[in-house]
């Protein structure tokens, strides 16, 4: 599958960006649009990635600059899980594991797939300070190895005003539950 945009895709997807990065200035205070835009404009592939977070409902927005690595970070900044990231199980050997009712795909193999990686829980914590988000649905965060193998992976929601994490088996999956992404240009 070819993982690019036309020039037509791209400058969509630069114009939705562009306004949401705008309406947003809370999520990314002392960044300049037009630095991140000329990141993007030389890295195809992720632009793809965006694309494909945009196309199945994540929102994804500028929240951090890495100065290190001179990368900028996109969250999915949706208000509630992205719709066509939900009803997944945690990952490939949960989705094996389901001999009836196998969900389309587990979150991990979507997140491969596109070209991003789950949240960790500190970084959904760090994006509940941006904003509130997932008051009405949950969203699978990446699970500690001793967790997993042990069967279960965790997630979390904000309900009450609080951030909180749960746990579930790996295998399970809910219409209300879905992924949120992170990607680094």
């Amino acid at each position: 599958m070819k993982k690019e945009l036309s020039a037509k895709q791209s400058q969509e997807l630069l114009k939705t960006l562009k306004a949401r990065f705008e309406k947003n200035m809370n999520r990314h205070k002392g960044l300049e649009w037009t630095k991140v835009e000329a990141k993007l404009e030389k890295a195809a592939a992720k632009l793809w990635s965006l694309n494909e977070m945009e196309t199945t409902g994540g929102e994804p927005d500028v929240v951090d600059y890495d100065k290190k690595t001179g990368e900028f970070i996109f969250y999915d900044c949706s208000a509630e899980s992205p719709n066509g990231r939900r009803s997944f199980c945690y990952d490939r050997e949960a989705l094996d594991s389901r001999k009836e009712n196998k969900p389309k795909n587990s979150a991990l193999d979507m997140a491969n797939a596109i070209g991003i990686e789950i949240l960790t829980e500190e970084q959904y914590r760090e994006l509940q300070k941006l904003g509130i988000f997932d008051t009405k649905t949950s969203s699978w965060v990446k699970t500690p190895t001793a967790i997993r193998k042990l069967g279960g992976a965790i997630f979390c929601d904000r309900r009450y005003d609080t951030v909180f994490v749960y746990h579930n088996g790996a295998e399970s999956y809910y219409a209300a539950r879905g992924f949120r992404g992170v990607l680094m240009v």
